[in-house]
């Protein structure tokens, strides 16, 4: 499917966690082949709107509408806390998982595989780790694995909760690299980060998000101190 048609548009989204309101009518339209910061103070909702979007989670009330036909073109990593590094799998079996759209859930994985993988695992610096346990990575090494699986998707819309929280500068440094060539190719990717520096150096957009949408657009333009101060006077 073509990338230009990956569009995905917010009008209206709430969402409500027990009877408390996370999200408060988030309207808003993802541009095609942007790289989009989600920005907001701790329990502002900015994992809620991620899942929303993947569609692990329903809205309460509020419309998406996506032109994205086919689920394997939407990535999804979740925050670190929510992986179970305890569960027996090794490194190639985690970045197969990418490649289920094209090899089936049941089919285990064939020669012409392989080389996918090992090319995965080679583009975030994982060459000869095939056969390790989580168990057996740091926790740079694990989010390295992860945005290896995203790279066998191979899919045109990535969102990522928080991927670079407790990881080393090394590994940051790296992942920013592999995020910006993914933003050169034209992929469309929407971050949850709390790393102000981070979002100004290389992310052009931004969404505020503080239970309600505080501001969006350029990123220098979003995090100005007037924004920060209304979103914190939200949650």
């Amino acid at each position: 499917m073509s990338a230009a048609k990956l569009t995905i548009t917010l009008e209206n989204i709430s969402h409500c966690y027990g009877g408390i309101l996370s999200l408060d009518q988030i309207s808003y339209q993802f541009a095609t082949g942007s790289l989009t910061a989600v920005f907001g103070p701790n329990g502002g909702g900015k994992s809620t709107l991620l899942k929303i979007i993947a569609g692990i989670l329903k809205p309460t009330s509020g419309t998406i509408r996506s032109h994205i036909k086919y689920i394997s073109d939407l990535a999804y990593l979740a925050q670190g806390k929510d992986i179970d590094r305890t569960f027996p799998i090794h490194v190639e079996d985690v970045v197969a998982m990418g490649l289920w759209p094209k090899i089936g859930v049941f089919r285990g994985l064939g020669r012409d595989d392989l080389p996918l993988v090992d090319d995965a695992l080679a583009q975030v610096g994982l060459v000869g780790f095939n056969k390790r346990c989580l168990t057996e990575l740091s926790g740079g090494q694990l989010q390295r694995l992860f945005f290896a699986r995203l790279i066998a998707q191979q899919a045109n819309f990535i969102l990522l909760d928080e991927p670079f929280t407790g990881i080393d500068a090394n590994t940051t440094k790296d992942l920013l690299g592999l995020i910006q060539r993914w933003h050169q190719q034209g992929k469309t990717i929407i971050a949850v980060l709390h790393d102000m520096t981070i979002i100004q150096q290389f992310f052009p957009t931004c969404l505020l998000i503080s239970r309600k949408l505080v501001a969006a657009g350029a990123s220098d333009d979003v995090l100005t101190i007037e924004n920060l101060a209304k979103a914190a006077f939200n949650v």
